[in-house]
Formats: C-alpha cells, sequence, structure tokens
C-alpha cells in the first residue's frame, strides 16, 4: 500500500480510533481511582458511590434530556423498567463493584468484569432458549481457566481475602448482565443513549438514598483528593467514555470500535502498575491475551443472539446486514456503569 493510501486510511478512521481508544482509556481509568480513593481515611464504598453519581446525574439527565428531544413520552411500563435497570445495571452493579475494589487489584477486577459476557449466553440459554454450540464452549473454557489462573496467583499473593473481592465483583457482573438481557426492547423503545441517561439517572436516586439510608450526612465529608477524584470518575471515567463510544461507532462500525477497545485489559493493568504499585507477573500477560483468544474462538453466525454481542462482538444478520446495539457494545468497554 502506497504512503498517501495510508495517510488516506489514516485520516479516514484516525478520529474514530482516538476516540476509541480514548474510550476504553477511561473505562479502564475508573478502578485505579477507586483504588486511591481508598487509600483516604472514612472511604468506603457508598461513600464513593454517592459522589460519583451525585456528581455524574446533572450530565446524566442532560444526556437523557438531548437523547429525547422529538421521542414519544415515557408510559408508565417505560418508567418502570427504567427504574428496574437502573437499579440492577447501575446501583447494584456499581456498588458490588466499588465493594470488591477494596480486595482485589484492579486488574483481577477488570478481568473477572470480562466474564459477564459468559453470564449473559447462560441467561440468554435458560430464559431465551438460545443453542450452545462447541465454539461456545471452547470461548467459555478458556475465559474461565484464564481467570482461574489468575485468580490462583492473586490468591496466593493478597491472601484470603481475594475470594470475597472476587465474589463481590463477579455479583457485579452477574447483575449487570441481568440487565443488558432485560434492556434489549428499551434499546429498540428509547434508543442506547436515551436509555443510558435515564437508567444511570434513576440509579444516582438509588445510590443517593442509600447513602442516607446508612450514613450520617457527616460521612459525606471527604478529604479534597476524594472530592476531585470522584469528579475524574464522574466524567472522565463515566459520561465521558459512554459518548466517545458512540461517536467511534458512528465513525469506524461497531466491530472496528469494540476491537480498538480491547486496549481495556491492558491498559488497566498498567495503569494498575505504574500508579497503584500493584505487582507485575508473567500471568499479567495472560489477562488480555484469554480475553484476546476467547474473543478469536466466538463463533460469528447468524443465529447468535444480538445480547451476546457485549464482549465478542456477535452479529445477528438483519436481512443480510450486520446490526449491533450500541448499548451493547458499551459494555465491552465501561462494565458497569457499567459503566457504567
Amino acid at each position: 500500500m502506497r504512503v498517501d493510501q495510508v495517510s488516506k486510511t489514516f485520516r479516514a478512521i484516525g478520529p474514530g480510533l482516538l476516540l476509541a481508544f480514548g474510550g476504553a482509556l477511561g473505562f479502564s481509568g475508573k478502578a485505579i481511582i477507586i483504588k486511591l480513593a481508598y487509600r483516604y481515611p472514612g472511604v468506603d464504598a457508598v461513600v464513593l458511590i454517592l459522589w460519583r453519581m451525585m456528581l455524574a446525574l446533572p450530565l446524566f439527565l442532560l444526556l437523557a434530556w438531548h437523547a429525547g428531544r422529538g421521542k414519544p413520552p415515557l408510559t408508565r411500563r417505560d418508567k418502570l423498567a427504567i427504574w428496574g435497570l437502573g437499579f440492577s445495571g447501575y446501583y447494584l452493579a456499581s456498588l458490588l463493584d466499588f465493594m470488591g475494589l477494596a480486595y482485589i487489584t484492579a486488574s483481577l477486577e477488570r478481568l473477572i468484569l470480562y466474564l459477564g459476557p459468559t453470564i449473559v449466553l447462560a441467561l440468554s440459554v435458560v430464559f431465551q432458549g438460545y443453542k450452545v454450540t462447541w465454539r461456545h464452549g471452547l470461548a467459555l473454557a478458556i475465559s474461565y481457566g484464564g481467570t482461574v489462573l489468575v485468580f490462583g496467583q492473586e490468591l496466593h499473593l493478597q491472601g484470603s481475602h481475594v475470594l470475597l473481592g472476587a465474589a463481590l465483583v463477579f455479583g457485579s457482573a452477574v447483575s449487570y448482565a441481568i440487565y443488558m438481557v432485560a434492556s434489549g426492547a428499551m434499546v429498540a423503545r428509547l434508543g442506547s443513549l436515551r436509555l443510558v441517561g435515564l437508567a444511570s439517572s434513576a440509579a444516582s436516586v438509588f445510590c443517593i438514598a442509600h447513602f442516607l439510608w446508612v450514613k450520617p450526612l457527616s460521612a459525606a465529608l471527604v478529604p479534597m483528593p476524594v472530592v476531585w477524584l470522584s469528579v475524574l470518575n464522574a466524567t472522565l471515567c463515566t459520561v465521558a467514555p459512554v459518548l466517545m463510544v458512540m461517536m467511534a461507532i458512528e465513525r469506524l462500525g461497531a466491530p472496528l470500535a469494540s476491537q480498538a477497545g480491547m486496549v481495556g485489559p491492558m491498559a488497566t493493568i498498567l495503569l494498575g502498575v505504574w500508579i497503584l504499585g500493584e505487582p507485575f507477573t508473567p500471568w499479567c500477560w495472560w489477562e488480555p491475551a484469554w480475553c484476546s483468544l476467547a474473543y478469536g474462538c466466538w463463533p460469528n453466525g447468524a443465529e447468535t443472539p444480538t445480547i451476546c454481542v457485549d464482549f465478542w462482538l456477535v452479529p445477528q444478520q438483519e436481512g443480510g446486514a450486520c446490526h449491533l446495539s450500541c448499548a451493547k457494545i458499551v459494555y465491552l468497554m465501561c462494565q458497569p456503569s457499567r459503566g457504567l
């Protein structure tokens, strides 16, 4: 390929790739920020989620308003579904994730969260009658085999409290997988951005109510560094990555944007080693390797349900064209918030 062709290609896809990389790095930074905040006294998961969601709430409301302009008003059923999805996908999943990060490294947390799509597959089999092929089985075996190996290494290095942390983060992955399975119809009705904005706003209410229920108001008075870390978490690691990934998908298409997001696991490992001083062992390199290998083994057939695109991006053919939901692509990089 000539230099001018390379330059033309880069100009065409370069901005989209930068957005996809930026979104992946933003989502990866969430665990690093939480681990840094835990170093200050009086800080726990409930307090950190309060600050994160309280600061992000105006942005979520603005996102919901912008995405909902000119759209039909919400029905009573829509509102009930949004509250339920907000509870499972953004409140409970985030709470369990934050609690788990108090006990395990950021890199192990990211690896466990990347098992989420396998949970989505299990739920699809149980509730939607989806058929599992041998390639699904191979991808599942690779995913869980790699996780068990890395988990065993961390258990050896960090101690038995890793069991509790891993269980909490896995619970977070389960909670978000339930959200993914249940959100399909709502994404079609409301659109991905509007649903993210509304469900996240509902989750913010749950987070604030949870804090008021279990903590005195004085517990919200945290050191200023924690406040600034929460500002970064709410903006650069929550709202901004969602928008960046959506914009990347518009420019590149879902498959290429999601492949660019595979930098997420390695970014979490390197940031953990550099900023947090987490141990770096040869096992660290296996984490993204397992993710990539499982990605490659995942089947790419027309009968795969759209809900399974979250991590391995398995397309569903509709009239000969590959359709991938933006809300589900975001799962790849923002679990859970994600992402959420």
